[in-house]
């Protein structure tokens, strides 16, 4: 349980970090806007901007990518660090085969004392 309470705390920090991110790719975005929008934009000053802003990108299209590939695990039940849904899942379909045993099993019971009488 605490090793899953810890890659969740992981993956909230990477989400908050991925929107850290995305504002910084806006506030680049303006930046380049307000320059642009000068009768003499400083080209260096827009060249770095530019750079910043597609490094951002391309860094937020990559996390997210990697935590919808996590997200699209989780939802398949395919084995992932940190994860018990599958051994939950295994476990549960276990406990309603030992029900449905236990089950039958009294059924049966019942029909050989009824047999027997």
């Amino acid at each position: 349980m605490m090793a899953t309470h810890g890659v969740a705390s992981e993956r909230l920090r990477t989400l908050e970090e991925i929107e850290k991110e995305i504002a910084t790719v806006l506030q680049t975005a303006g930046t380049v806007t307000l320059e642009l929008s000068k009768e003499k934009p400083n080209e260096r000053l827009l060249d770095r901007q530019a750079a910043q802003f597609v490094a951002s990108v391309q860094k937020v299209e990559s996390e997210l990518s990697n935590q919808i590939r996590y997200l699209t695990q989780v939802a398949t039940g395919q084995p992932h660090e940190g994860s018990s849904y599958s051994a939950r899942k295994d476990c549960q379909m276990a406990l309603n085969c030992a029900d449905y045993a236990r089950v039958k099993l009294g059924e049966l019971s019942k029909t050989c004392e009824q047999m027997l009488e």
